[in-house]
């Protein structure tokens, strides 16, 4: 079944079971644990007696870290600046010997790019990828573009937290505990909607008193508990697709997230764009007949506001349907000599183009994207899908 049709007390499956040939994601969209195994090798390097080995951290302390204050709310998220590795250090030390209390107030290092931002020449200098999340189309686009990545570390004392949120793109993202405890509170899709106020807007903080008033949330009598889960020391948490979530660190923690996309979700994450450009749309739509080039400017803010819009995620459907395309057609022995390094057998492939087709499909008919000027794109969506479908038909006679 579905996640909308889980209830939320549904008990967390303690360990990811291997995934059915041809897919390196599990199918069902439910929370999961993997065990602290997984992480030994990482752990080595930066924690000593299952605490965090701060003073060795000093060693690289020059590096600038992204720090938001726990205790200001900005809108639904916490207001950041930009600090020395070694000055945050210096902060959770004095914190801790606080007890946990600093008139700085309660800062928490959070979306710091560290394997962007290292002078590691590969992904293995600084962690081995979970085989179970090896499927990465989001960071293998933006690696080819090397530009940008979504690969995290998060690093606080007890206390800090990340406010109530879906990932972005409603990807998977999966969280490893190098040490420390986390406390999460899931939601499964849809469940969010009885938790908006009087004016429509999501909670801040689902622990707080104020999400008990039933005049501010008038839906709050259709609302069910959240899963709770309580991630150990070295175990690595799998966060489904478009399920909301909130996480608070019960110790010193310091954990290594990924948001990734796949074949397994990607239709959620074009629904979720369709939803995005509908949201901005209705947003100026006043000005639809009195703006010269409306929907190209409903573009434009929508990839000020998501991160992407049509266009750029067409260009990612491409840089990924072109790799599984080698694969298919030459072996992955081929893409290795392209430098592609994926590591892909011919049964993910076939099942990665599936998925592909089947929403290149659906975006080539759009109203919105076929107002996109795709004169210059080469290969251009038809011709693409076009490539797709012939190869899902040749893989299917196999």
């Amino acid at each position: 079944p579905g996640p909308e049709e889980e209830p939320a007390s549904t008990p967390c499956p303690r360990e990811l079971r291997p995934p059915a040939p041809g897919r390196s994601t599990p199918a069902p969209n439910l929370p999961a644990t993997q065990s602290a195994a997984l992480t030994l090798v990482w752990r080595v390097a930066c924690v000593q007696n299952s605490q965090p080995s701060l003073t060795r951290c000093l060693t690289s302390g020059d590096v600038v870290v992204p720090v938001a204050n726990c205790g200001v709310q900005e809108y639904n998220s916490n207001p950041k600046e930009h600090m020395p590795l070694r000055e945050y250090i210096s902060y959770w030390l004095e914190y801790v010997q606080g007890g946990c209390s600093s008139p700085r107030g309660c800062l928490y290092l959070k979306d710091w790019h560290l394997c962007r931002d290292s002078s590691a020449e590969d992904l293995g200098d600084v962690f081995t990828l979970p085989v179970y999340f090896s499927s990465d189309w989001l960071n293998e686009f933006w690696d080819a573009l090397d530009v940008d990545d979504y690969r995290f570390v998060y690093a606080g004392p007890p206390g800090t937290w990340s406010p109530f949120h879906a990932d972005i793109f409603r990807s998977f993202s999966w969280s490893a505990n190098i040490c420390g405890r986390k406390k999460w509170l899931f939601f499964p899709p849809g469940q969010e909607e009885a938790l908006r106020d009087c004016h429509g807007s999501l909670p801040y903080d689902v622990t707080s008193p104020k999400l008990l008033d039933t005049r501010l949330h008038p839906m709050l009598q259709h609302s069910s508990p959240p899963l709770e889960v309580t991630q150990e020391a070295g175990e690595v948490v799998f966060v489904p697709s478009g399920w909301h979530h909130q996480v608070h660190n019960l110790d010193d923690t310091i954990s290594i997230n990924h948001n990734w996309v796949n074949g397994c979700n990607l239709a959620n994450m074009w629904h979720f764009l369709q939803q995005e450009l509908r949201a901005v749309q209705q947003e100026v739509h006043e000005w639809r007949d009195s703006m010269p080039d409306w929907h190209h400017h409903c573009q434009v803010i929508m990839r000020s506001c998501s991160g992407i819009n049509f266009e750029e995620f067409y260009h990612f459907l491409k840089v990924i349907a072109e790799r599984r395309l080698l694969v298919l057609g030459q072996g992955s022995e081929a893409a290795q000599e392209e430098n592609i390094g994926l590591g892909l057998g011919f049964q993910q492939a076939a099942f990665d183009v599936g998925r592909l087709a089947e929403v290149l499909a659906s975006v080539v008919t759009h109203p919105d994207f076929q107002r996109v000027n795709t004169s210059t794109f080469s290969p251009g969506p038809e011709e693409l899908l076009r490539q797709l479908q012939d190869a899902v038909a040749a893989t299917t006679t196999l």
